[in-house]
Order: C-alpha cells, then structure tokens, then sequence
C-alpha cells in the first residue's frame, strides 16, 4: 500500500524507510545477504572504516514508469563502478550479480515507498561499504560489510531548474594517480571544506582544475561537467581523475543517438570557457543542473544561454533522457532494469 506522503512536497534528504540489506565479507567470502529493520550501523571502535576511512558508495534512483512499472536506469554501471572502486581501495569486490539481485530485493521490499509517476519524485538507492573489523597499523580490513537503504526524494530542483553559479577555487579535488576516478568516500570528505566556502561566497559549486597544470577543466566536488559549442556539439572533459559518470555516459549517448548532435570527450582547457554557449553538471540527483555564471578569482564569465533558464540542448538532453528514464520514450537495450 502506498506510503501517505506528500511527494510534492519533499526535499532531496534522508527519510527512513522500512528496510534496508546487508551483507558481510568473512573469512574470504561475502554470506548469502539479507534484508533487515535496523537502521543502526554498529562497529567496533577502531574499525577501519571510522580510523582510515576505507569507505566506498554508489548513488542510483528507482522510478514509477508511464505504465506502473518499477525500474532503476542502468545499475549494472553502479554495480561495476562500485567493483573498481572497491579495488582501488583494497577492498573485496562486491559481485555485479548480487549487487542487482541486492537492489531489486530492496527495492521491492519497499515498494510502497516508491513514488507515482508523475510526481517528480523518485526513490533513491544508496549501496555502500566498509571496512568493518578493527585494525591499529595502516593496512586494509579483513572484514567488511555492503549495505543498502532506500529513501524517497522530491525534484532536485523544485519550481523548475535555474541555472547555478559556480567558481574556480584554489583548491584541488584529486591528485594525479590518486583516487579521483573513483567513488570513495575520502574523496568528498575533503571537498566539504571547499564547498562550505564556496557556499559562504555566494556560489553553488566548484569548477575543479587539473591539479597538475590547473589548465585543464576537470568536474565539480560531486558531478560531471558538459558543455555546448555554438554550432551545438556537446562537449565533456576527458581526464583520468574524473569520476565516469553513469549520467554523463548516457547523456553523450543521447545527445548523438537521439538528438544528432556531435558528442566528444576531449581535454578542455580554462581559457576555453569563453566560447561554450551552454554549460551543466550532471549525475544521479538533478540529471542536468544548468550553469549560467562562472567566476574565475574576479572575472565573470556568463554563459550565452543566460540565468533565467537551461540552454535549448540542456533542455533537450534533459527532457529526452528522463523521458527514457520514465518509459516515455523507447531505451537503448539494456538500460532500464525492471524491479517488479
């Protein structure tokens, strides 16, 4: 039965939900999984998660299609992003398999918590890991443990999306060689600071810079970057630093299969930033989050497309990938995984 809420009215924020899954790694091996009530994550007080921060997490949403159906949009992506990620980190990789046999039971378990479609509403899933066991000297864990919780999210962008205001900062998001290309938890514990100033200025995000040359247009502390190129090529970094975003990916996709556009990842270079007529952030939570001013230490770049409203390509990639996210619009084989 479905849930008395107010969907409209809800925010991007957590809300406990029914159930919840984990899994723990023992011994070599993952058990067989389970679903659970508690909400209540209890550790040792020197696990390796809480003294080194051996943290990983995936972020993906499920929907009400046109036609009722349950769906999540290409978790087969979260499950392989979350298995190279685990392996950077040194942790024993979670099996694409059971990561979407772990969400569909989830899922389904809280299927009253998934909102109507049409309500702009979705329900976010958040898989996780850690390092469980307790350790002193700097080394991995040797137990661990993958969970999943579920929470309904209202619209990113609520009244419609406005374009947002972001700053080149002093501050670097990933090293050369470091972790940046993948979805560790380290990675957005340092970029808090940076953002929380950021916000204290008046801005909405960072625009990172390479942290070798700081020449190089790199994404912002939690999304990818796109851009349009006046004769409306869609353009985004290419950088081995970047997190690849699942968004990103199927966003090029469409922006060349469905809308005809040319699609290029390349190296884009600061001085660049000029001569795009478009620019947005892209991932899980807003899809596209349009960009209308970006200031570099004192100068104001604003993009041609305004700050009133998305640029007429980010409109279209964005109408046309949630309507494939929605069932209103026919998807590319394989990128709707249907729940129930």
């Amino acid at each position: 039965m479905e849930k008395n809420i107010d969907w409209s009215s809800l925010g991007f924020g957590y809300m406990k939900t029914d159930f919840r899954y984990v899994s723990n790694y023992k011994n070599g091996k993952w058990d067989e999984g389970q679903i659970i009530t508690d909400e209540n994550v209890v550790v040792n007080e020197s696990a390796c998660v809480l003294q080194y921060a051996q943290t990983c997490f995936e972020g993906l949403k499920a929907y009400r299609t046109k036609d009722n159906k349950v769906v999540c949009f290409r978790p087969d992506l979260n499950a392989k992003r979350m298995e190279d990620t685990a392996k950077r980190l040194e942790m024993p990789p979670f099996p694409a398999d059971k990561f979407l046999d772990a969400v569909k039971k989830v899922v389904n378990a809280n299927i009253d918590w998934v909102p109507p479609y049409g309500s702009g509403a979705s329900l976010y899933i958040r898989p996780y890991m850690f390092g469980s066991d307790a350790v002193m000297g700097v080394k991995p864990a040797t137990e661990y443990q993958f969970r999943i919780f579920v929470s309904p999210v209202g619209p990113y962008f609520k009244g419609g999306i406005k374009p947002i205001t972001l700053r080149i900062p002093d501050f670097d998001r990933a090293a050369p060689r470091g972790t940046g290309h993948v979805k560790a938890g380290l990675n957005y514990a340092m970029s808090l600071h940076a953002i929380v100033d950021a916000h204290a200025k008046g801005y909405n995000e960072n625009m990172y810079l390479d942290s070798k040359t700081r020449t190089k247009i790199e994404e912002t502390g939690g999304a990818n970057i796109i851009f349009v190129t006046e004769n409306n090529e869609v353009v985004t970094p290419k950088s081995d630093s970047i997190l690849p975003s699942i968004t990103r990916r199927s966003l090029m996709y469409v922006a060349d299969k469905y809308l005809g556009l040319k699609a290029t990842e390349r190296e884009i270079y600061l001085e660049e930033l000029g001569d795009f007529k478009e620019c947005a952030l892209c991932g899980t939570a807003a899809v596209l989050s349009p960009v209308g001013k970006i200031s570099d230490h004192g100068k104001d770049i604003i993009l041609p497309s305004g700050l009133d409203k998305p640029g007429e390509v980010t409109q279209k990639l964005y109408d046309t990938l949630r309507g494939i996210q929605l069932g209103e619009i026919k998807a590319p084989e394989g990128w709707i995984f249907e729940i129930n």
